[in-house]
C-alpha cells in the first residue's frame, strides 16, 4: 500500500479519527474485563490526543482515512498520569481501519513516527501496548522495538500489563 499518505491531522477529523480508534479496538472488547474495556475506549478517545507538542498523524488512502496515531514528544503526559515522564517520544493510539488491515497502515504509521523522531534529532522512540495485543506486539517487535519492563503498568488492576517498548534508532 504504497500509496498511503500521511498528513497531520485537523480538528475538523478528530470525530472521525476518534470513532475509527473505537472501531479498531473493538476487537478486543470481549476479550478483556467490561471495567478494562471501558477504560481503554475512555482513554482513545479522550483529548490526550491534542495535548500541547502531539503530533496526530493520519493516513490517508483515496482521500480516506484508513489509521491514525499519535506522537508525544520526550517529557510529555501520553498516559494521563499512569507513567512516568519519558526522555523520548511515544508512539500512542495507533489504529487501522478494520478494512484495511494487512495492507501496511499500521507500519506507514509507524515508519512515520520514526522518521518525524529522525528529523528532531532524536535517538530513541518508545510505546506502550496491551499485552492482550498480540498482533500490535509482533508488528513492533519486527520493527526492532525492545521491551522494557521497568515502564510497564497495569492501569485497572485486573492483571492485563500494558507493556512498554523501546527502539534505539540507527
Amino acid at each position: 500500500m504504497n500509496n498511503i499518505k500521511m498528513i497531520n491531522a485537523s480538528k475538523e477529523m478528530l470525530p472521525n479519527i476518534r470513532k475509527q480508534r473505537v472501531e479498531a479496538y473493538e476487537e478486543y472488547a470481549d476479550r478483556l474485563p467490561k471495567a478494562h474495556w471501558k477504560a481503554l475506549k475512555q482513554a482513545i478517545t479522550s483529548d490526550a490526543d491534542i495535548q500541547p507538542g502531539a503530533e496526530l498523524i493520519v493516513g490517508e488512502l483515496n482521500g480516506q482515512i484508513v489509521g491514525s496515531v499519535v506522537l508525544f514528544p520526550p517529557k510529555s503526559d501520553a498516559y494521563e498520569g499512569l507513567v512516568a515522564e519519558v526522555d523520548y517520544p511515544e508512539i500512542r493510539m495507533l489504529a487501522v481501519d478494520p478494512h484495511v488491515r494487512g495492507k501496511g497502515v499500521a507500519k506507514a504509521l509507524i515508519t512515520e513516527c520514526i522518521n518525524r523522531t529522525k528529523d528532531k534529532g532524536l535517538s530513541t522512540i518508545g510505546l506502550h501496548t496491551g499485552d492482550f495485543m498480540e498482533n500490535a506486539i509482533r508488528v513492533y517487535e519486527a520493527f526492532g522495538f525492545k521491551r522494557i519492563p521497568q515502564y510497564d503498568f497495569e492501569p485497572a488492576n485486573d492483571g492485563i500489563i500494558v507493556r512498554a517498548y523501546l527502539l534505539e534508532l540507527k
